[in-house]
């Protein structure tokens, strides 16, 4: 087993070695690339701020500061270079860029995928932009600040203060040292920045809609511009061939309808993906702009107390997945280890994951695309203040953002805008998160919403609830006895003023979202401030006999309940009740906690 965590261990720092000075070099937007790009990561100067006084030294007109710092990790990790850890209000990069000549006639586009949590961006010394928002990706056009072949230098400015109760902050610690569940904090830049060239008349972004039932894509553009005489065209292709082809006036919004007979269906079990390339051409049939894509087509949907994928009611098996490395905290050291949290997940027996309190960025989205891997999409809503209306504002516009960004991962089944929603005034919770649920469902009309996933259950497409009870027998009489299902937030709970209060009846799917989080101490001797659910099991032997009681006790009632989701994929710093360890090596013997895990559901295909 050690040798194992030791292989994994060797094999990353083998890959990290093979990328060179440049980390996470590969396209970061897989599922709407252009060819034209630079990719800004590697060594950026750096300054910490921790007075705020940068704007007052003219720190925007810098041509390089003291420190090092390796974007895009942020400066709280090793792999940034930097490695502090207490709390951070305001940070600076600095960098040289040069726009290629070949892009001359083209507007040039600065993006970032994340920076937490206000951002600023100058270059030489002129403001460009600013951005609220830390998990949401977002660009500048800069074209007016820069020339053909010429050097500028590139200023970014990150503030945070995370314990304002304004900002969401996910599971970074308020404190000064991790505690709980609350772990190490991300400050500034923390996914890639690249640069592309763009035509004034290209494509910003598009809505991808797969309709399964009437044999058809239909795909809703908009563009950065528009004139009379261009044209969309949408070709589909499987290995190379050309299945399907459409193409319609270049207009705001007006969606071109591919029909594609007999398509190939996405699900984890066969995650097929075609092919897409999209091209805006002029009247005279040139082309101004070409993204590649690609598309899985698959069907969500609610029927009665029952998820359907694909129209057939699919039973989720997930696992809770933080999103956090040892080295690059909310970053993964490298595309492949995206991939790899993936690939041991499946290992482990689950065929998703629910995304917790971080919005993973779109490579891990382009993984579960490939590898076949359903997830929900959650927001790092924690750590906000609901009667703040800053707080609410902040949260609206950047949920939004994401919503918007990821809304074509096929992978992407679920919106989960809140976690564990309790001690708040009920009729701000009610209005919030009414507006929250609307809001998403506006953006995105084809995925259910889980409003807060186990809290208060104001409005919502289905009802989750946690439970980290230890013993199977007890847990399989408090899912459900006689009519009661288990409802943390019952009638009483104090929340009876929200808006559209709803209790739980038996008419919505149901799913258990947390439970599990067993900690094991032949694995993780206890000590320290280390921690699992409930008493940790003694040895690895306990582990299975608790874990395939818990588990057998939700499938038994798969008439009522439609899927769990288990505590969780790795451990975290200090919560140590992974089926993984940090580092990603094996605990357990995988055949026998995949066996548990993929336990056969009545009413259940897979």
């Amino acid at each position: 087993m050690m040798k194992s965590r030791l292989l994994i261990v060797v094999a990353a720092l083998l890959f990290s070695t093979a990328i060179g000075a440049q980390p996470r070099a590969e396209y970061p937007r897989p599922q709407f690339e252009r060819a034209d790009w630079v990719n800004l990561n590697g060594e950026w100067s750096f300054a910490l701020d921790l007075s705020d006084s940068g704007r007052d030294r003219d720190f925007y007109n810098s041509k390089g500061f003291e420190q090092r710092i390796t974007v895009p990790f942020a400066p709280e990790s090793k792999l940034s270079g930097i490695g502090y850890t207490d709390f951070i209000n305001s940070v600076w990069y600095q960098r040289m860029i040069q726009i290629p000549s070949a892009w001359q006639g083209k507007r040039v586009k600065l993006n970032f995928g994340a920076v937490y949590y206000e951002s600023e961006v100058y270059i030489d010394g002129r403001f460009v932009g600013r951005h609220y928002g830390g998990s949401d990706s977002f660009a500048f056009d800069i074209t007016d600040f820069v020339g053909d072949g010429k050097e500028h230098s590139i200023v970014v400015h990150a503030e945070s203060d995370l314990r304002s109760g304004t900002q969401p902050g996910g599971k970074q610690s308020t404190n000064y040292y991790s505690y709980g569940c609350s772990y190490t904090r991300t400050t500034g830049i923390w996914q890639t920045v690249w640069m592309e060239a763009v035509d004034d008349m290209a494509l910003e972004r598009v809505q991808v809609v797969t309709d399964i039932d009437n044999e058809q894509i239909v795909v809703i553009p908009t563009y950065y511009n528009v004139a009379g005489g261009n044209t969309l065209s949408v070709e589909v292709r499987d290995g190379g061939k050309v299945v399907a082809h459409a193409e319609s006036a270049a207009v705001q919004g007006v969606p071109v309808v591919v029909a594609l007979k007999k398509a190939k269906l996405w699900s984890p079990e066969s995650p097929f993906l075609y092919d897409v390339v999209y091209e805006v051409k002029d009247a005279e049939g040139r082309t101004l702009d070409r993204v590649d894509a690609y598309v899985g087509m698959r069907k969500v949907h609610i029927d009665g107390n029952k998820i359907y994928l694909n129209n057939k009611p699919y039973y989720q098996r997930l696992v809770l997945d933080q999103g956090f490395y040892p080295d690059g905290i909310w970053t993964a050291p490298s595309d492949e280890a995206l991939k790899h949290d993936i690939e041991m997940s499946k290992a482990a027996g689950f065929n998703g994951a629910r995304l917790h309190q971080k919005v993973f960025e779109e490579r891990f989205h382009y993984w579960a695309d490939k590898l076949g891997y359903i997830v929900w999409g959650e927001m790092a809503s924690w750590d906000k203040d609901f009667n703040s209306v800053a707080a609410a504002r902040n949260f609206l516009s950047e949920w939004g953002n994401i919503v918007v960004r990821d809304r074509n991962h096929p992978a992407l089944i679920v919106w989960t805008p809140f976690n564990e929603e309790f001690g708040v005034p009920s009729n701000e919770a009610g209005r919030f998160l009414t507006d929250v649920y609307n809001e998403t469902r506006r953006l995105d009309p084809t995925r259910p919403v889980n409003t807060v996933s186990g809290g208060i259950y104001v409005i919502s497409d289905f009802c989750t609830a946690h439970c980290y009870e230890q013993d199977g027998a007890r847990l399989h009489s408090m899912l459900f006895d006689g009519e009661k299902f288990y409802q943390p937030q019952g009638p009483n709970g104090g929340f009876d003023r929200a808006i559209r209060k709803l209790y739980y009846d038996g008419s919505l799917p149901y799913l258990l979202d947390e439970f599990g989080g067993i900690k094991c101490a032949e694995t993780q001797p206890e000590g320290g401030n280390s921690w699992g659910y409930g008493n940790a099991a003694p040895t690895r032997e306990d582990f299975y006999k608790r874990l395939e009681a818990l588990v057998k006790a939700i499938v038994e009632h798969s008439d009522k309940i439609c899927g769990f989701c288990y505590t969780q994929l790795t451990d975290v710093e200090q919560e140590q009740n992974g089926v993984y360890y940090y580092d990603r090596g094996e605990k357990f013997d995988m055949g026998r906690v995949k066996a548990i895990f993929q336990m056969k559901a009545e009413g259940y295909e897979q």
